[in-house]
């Protein structure tokens, strides 16, 4: 009887210390639907969000932000590559990096002013 007490409370310990950790909650990406460009004013999916669809938006076309405003995290859910431009023309001088589909990008390297959806 003694064995099987200390088996269940051993158990019980053991349950009590993995917890905390199966409980921790993933990493909360920002909202940003199938379908969509989503771009945060913030890293980490924070502060005012944009949000460009392939309906919106010429395809292999340059689409610079408003004036004044720039991102510094974007989600692509488009299906289609990104190419995301620190310049507001799409200049490759400047900085300049492609998004395949299905990226979440929590902190881009350089503020994007503008972007392109490409076709394939």
């Amino acid at each position: 009887m003694r064995k099987i007490i200390t088996v269940a409370v051993s158990a019980l310990a053991l349950s009590a210390t993995l917890a905390p950790a199966a409980a921790a909650a993933p990493p909360r990406l920002g909202n940003c639907a199938a379908g969509q460009l989503c771009l945060w004013r913030s890293g980490g999916f924070t502060g005012a969000r944009q949000i460009h669809e392939l309906a919106d938006v010429d395809i292999e076309s340059c689409v610079a932000l408003p004036s004044g405003t720039t991102a510094a995290s974007l989600a692509n859910r488009t299906g289609r590559p990104v190419t995301a431009y620190q310049s507001r023309e799409c200049a490759e001088t400047a900085e300049f990096h492609t998004y395949p589909t299905g990226t979440w990008a929590p902190e881009t390297p350089y503020q994007v002013r503008a972007f392109k959806i490409w076709e394939r």
